[in-house]
């Protein structure tokens, strides 16, 4: 396994833990969560349908999980 799948699990793991999680802890509505809910499986029963789309989903859900972030912690995480 390489680090483009690792950081694909990564990925998705971080969006099926911060979703509940901040649907749960009232800092994203339901229908936000609803909708990037929505927005995931768009992903994941569309972007087979794509050429090299299947490729693609890791990078989309990285995407999912960036909007995410900034939804629920209000702008980005600092590291320092």
């Amino acid at each position: 396994m390489g680090s483009p799948a690792v950081a694909g699990w990564i990925a998705q793991a971080a969006f099926w833990g911060l979703l509940p999680w901040s649907v749960a802890a009232g800092e994203l509505s339901r229908r936000a969560g609803a909708v990037l809910l929505a927005l995931w499986l768009a992903g994941w029963l569309g972007l087979p349908h794509v050429p090299y789309g299947s490729g693609l989903f890791s990078p989309y859900v990285a995407v999912l999980d960036i909007v995410l972030v900034f939804l629920v912690f209000k702008g980005d995480i600092r590291l320092t």
